[in-house]
């Protein structure tokens, strides 16, 4: 029986604090973090070897399951590479364009982001690329963008070395711009736009002759340095594209082949 002066527990009031689950992460979660944040202060320079999986178990004092995973989190996100062997471990590597590229796609295919929308981005972005190019380009940026226009106007080429090689010259003109953000994005975006464009009704011979016509009037104006020019003409040549693609193509989504 309770002592005189005490409340029974059954009587006990309830506090009125209420807490919200904790979500506690995962220890091969924590040394990623940690990883990851040396790995992009700068304090860990590429190239560099993360100590051995033994080494971190010793200085972490976690299981050696736990840093293998922790190191595979780094390597899916792109910071580090794995090598096997003898002189193997985890080498530290920075994101680049191509670290752009593949989280744009993922986004594009996920989202199933409409074909109006992705002509829409390209107009957005792809005249101010010209622009950089034309101010930025360099002598092996040109070869680049020639490149793909002798490919474009070959007229022995497939459609889908066709659409390749318009990848390749609008990638170019990123690549010119010396922005690895606008490169990556544009990479994913001419991919995404392409692969929804494979289409006989609509590649058609006119289409190639003028692709690579719009194509050699960009690439001399980028060859020149007039950065006037080729905003005006890419953004005549994105926009005339896009109208024309629409006009043949009424679908509200697209479906982008996954090409590693």
């Amino acid at each position: 029986m309770p002592e005189a002066g005490t409340a029974h527990p059954a009587g006990r009031r309830q506090s009125p604090i209420r807490l919200t689950p904790v979500d506690v992460p995962k220890a091969s979660e924590v040394l990623a973090g940690e990883l990851r944040e040396r790995i992009l202060s700068g304090e860990f320079p590429e190239g560099a070897g993360l100590p051995t999986e033994r080494e971190l178990v010793v200085q972490t004092q976690m299981s050696r399951a736990t840093v293998r995973e922790g190191l595979r989190i780094l390597e899916a996100q792109g910071l580090v590479r794995i090598r096997t062997g003898r002189a193997g471990g985890a080498f530290v590597q920075r994101p680049g364009k191509q670290a752009v590229a593949n989280s744009v796609s993922l986004v594009i295919r996920g989202r199933q982001i409409r074909l109006s929308a992705l002509l829409e981005t390209r107009e957005a972005i792809e005249p101010y690329c010209a622009q950089l190019a034309a101010l930025n380009r360099t002598e092996d940026d040109l070869a680049a963008l020639e490149s793909a226009n002798e490919a474009i106007a070959d007229e022995k080429t497939t459609l889908a070395e066709f659409l390749e090689a318009n990848v390749d010259w609008h990638v170019a003109v990123a690549t010119a711009s010396h922005n690895e953000l606008l490169t990556g994005f544009m990479a994913a975006l001419s991919q995404a736009i392409y692969d929804s464009t494979e289409n006989e009704r609509f590649i058609d011979a006119e289409v190639r002759n003028v692709a690579a016509r719009a194509h050699r009037s960009v690439t001399k104006a980028i060859r020149e340095q007039n950065p006037d020019a080729a905003v005006r003409r890419m953004k005549r040549h994105v926009h005339g594209y896009a109208d024309a693609v629409l006009q043949v193509d009424e679908r509200t989504e697209i479906a982008v082949t996954d090409k590693e």
